[in-house]
């Protein structure tokens, strides 16, 4: 929080970094090599 001036500007951030890691979060350890890579592709294409 130290670099954030304002509390705005910090729930800004942190509401597009939550949205950003739970859109690209593909929980790597629960899945296989292939699948992760169909997830990973279909998460980029939708930007």
């Amino acid at each position: 929080m130290l670099r954030f001036r304002q509390m705005k500007t910090l729930q800004k951030f942190a509401s597009v970094h939550a949205n950003v890691h739970n859109h690209f979060s593909l929980e790597r350890h629960l899945v296989d090599r292939v699948t992760y890579r169909e997830r990973r592709s279909a998460a980029l294409g939708e930007r």
